[in-house]
């Protein structure tokens, strides 16, 4: 009879150990890390051509949106260092000045951070349009158009 409880008790805590691991596992892989433009600016020529993430916010009266080319430039922002990206391809919906983005790319020689993709911060607060404001005001373009 001992010995059963003995064996019980060792399965079960293989089973518990099993789960954590896969929890923890699990947990690391979707942790998204990323460095801030200061970080970078320390790391130096060591972290050229690397794959990174970079996190920040997008600086204000920096983001230059070319359809044509589908290209994305913006300056990303600690408050302390400004680091130039170029991003290939369309910006998400909800990107803007000012808000917080993590780009994934690779930070050159030529000091730009050349990034393939780029996730916004967006809040999970979402609240209807003051009174007197429509929905439609809330959305802003990232094209402006000259009147041509």
């Amino acid at each position: 009879m001992k010995r059963r409880r003995m064996w019980m008790a060792l399965g079960l805590v293989a089973i518990v150990g099993a789960l954590v691991l896969l929890v923890a596992g699990g947990l690391r892989e979707n942790v998204v890390y990323f460095l801030t433009p200061t970080e970078l600016a320390a790391r130096g020529a060591e972290i050229y051509d690397a794959p990174l993430r970079l996190g920040g916010q997008v600086k204000i009266n920096t983001v230059d949106w070319n359809v044509d080319a589908a290209e994305l430039r913006f300056v990303i922002t600690d408050g302390e260092t400004d680091v130039p990206v170029l991003s290939s391809g369309a910006p998400p919906a909800m990107f803007s000045e000012g808000m917080g983005v993590v780009v994934e790319g690779a930070y050159r020689e030529d000091g730009v951070f050349r990034s393939h993709n780029v996730m916004v911060k967006h809040s999970n607060e979402y609240r209807p349009p003051e009174e007197g404001h429509e929905a439609k005001d809330l959305y802003r373009s990232l094209i402006i158009e000259d009147g041509s």
